[in-house]
């Protein structure tokens, strides 16, 4: 099984002002002769880990890390002013011109396969390949299922705690509920809201319980930043049209494409994923039998960085 590359520092850090309030983190680590990758963080609000730039070869990669609007090293720290799906694909371009990269490979897991997706259907010709995990197609099906009624049934345990922040009379519409006190002028209360309901969300990303993941999810900084925006894009339908991303599918089938989804995945369960292959069978869809959603299990590395050396062949043979 296939473990992630050793340990790597940037070799560049830079700060871009994009639309006001916003300044984004962006970081180069690897080769910067390399073939170009941007790691798409997930969430949204998520913000990038050290562990991240692992996932590929630094004497082979020009290994790109962005904090998106409001998350992790980027600033204001949560802010949701100015935050949406198309602003985020409106950064990616800035970043791609202000690093004066022509096309790069998009790695992105949960919200950054969607993200990923949408940027991808904008601008194909941008894109070398796609490496996707965990699809979230943030249909509103799939938001129900992970804060109304489908993974409360799996997890009801972990269930009762996430409900516990709501009065009964509100519980019929968990989002909204949430977003109220997320958005509250109370900051106790918001981050009393958001830190259950980023670790709801840690308790659920691993097939075998792990502390070190839901206690990340946990951490003040990133809970806020994870909560307030997430509750922010699905208050909105991610700023998306009703099933935007299986209806332009078809942009994809040239570019060189690898889909990986734990079975056992409860935040974004499979069918999301079955979903997009019936309606772009070009991409190779790999089902992990032994893997929940996380990019941090085994099982999943092992699948992802094959992936991304899978996806380099296609892209060379494709230019050969």
């Amino acid at each position: 099984m296939l473990t992630l590359y050793p340990d790597i520092k940037p070799y560049a850090k830079h700060r871009l002002a994009v639309d006001a309030p916003h300044e984004l983190y962006v970081e180069e680590s690897g080769n910067p002769e390399g073939i170009p990758v941007l790691f798409v963080h997930g969430g949204p609000g998520g913000g990038c880990e050290d562990y991240h730039r692992r996932f590929f070869d630094a004497e082979r990669f020009r290994i790109i890390l962005m904090d998106q609007r409001g998350a992790g090293r980027s600033t204001p720290l949560a802010e949701l002013v100015g935050n949406s799906t198309d602003k985020l694909v409106q950064d990616m371009e800035t970043i791609r011109v202000f690093l004066g990269i022509d096309r790069w490979l998009l790695f992105g897991g949960s919200w950054g396969s969607t993200l990923s997706l949408i940027y991808a259907q904008t601008h194909t010709e941008r894109v070398l390949g796609l490496v996707l995990r965990g699809i979230f197609l943030c249909r509103p099906r799939d938001i129900s299922w992970f804060y109304q009624d489908g993974a409360s049934r799996v997890f009801p345990d972990y269930w009762q705690e996430f409900e516990a922040q709501i009065p009964e009379g509100e519980r019929g519409d968990m989002v909204s509920a949430y977003y109220r006190r997320l958005t509250s002028s109370n900051e106790l209360e918001q981050i009393q809201a958001a830190k259950t309901w980023s670790i709801w969300e840690g308790r659920c990303a691993t097939l075998q319980p792990n502390p070190r993941v839901v206690d990340h999810f946990g951490h003040p900084h990133v809970a806020i930043a994870l909560a307030r925006i997430e509750c922010h894009y699905f208050m909105n339908s991610a700023f998306l049209e009703v099933n935007q991303i299986i209806r332009d599918a078809y942009k994809l089938r040239d570019i060189p494409s690898v889909i990986i989804h734990g079975r056992y995945d409860m935040v974004c369960p499979l069918e999301n994923a079955l979903a997009l292959s019936k309606a772009w069978p070009e991409a190779d869809l790999r089902i992990i039998r032994d893997a929940g959603h996380s990019a941090s299990e085994p099982a999943i590395v092992d699948a992802l960085v094959r992936g991304v050396e899978d996806v380099l062949a296609k892209t060379a043979k494709n230019a050969g």
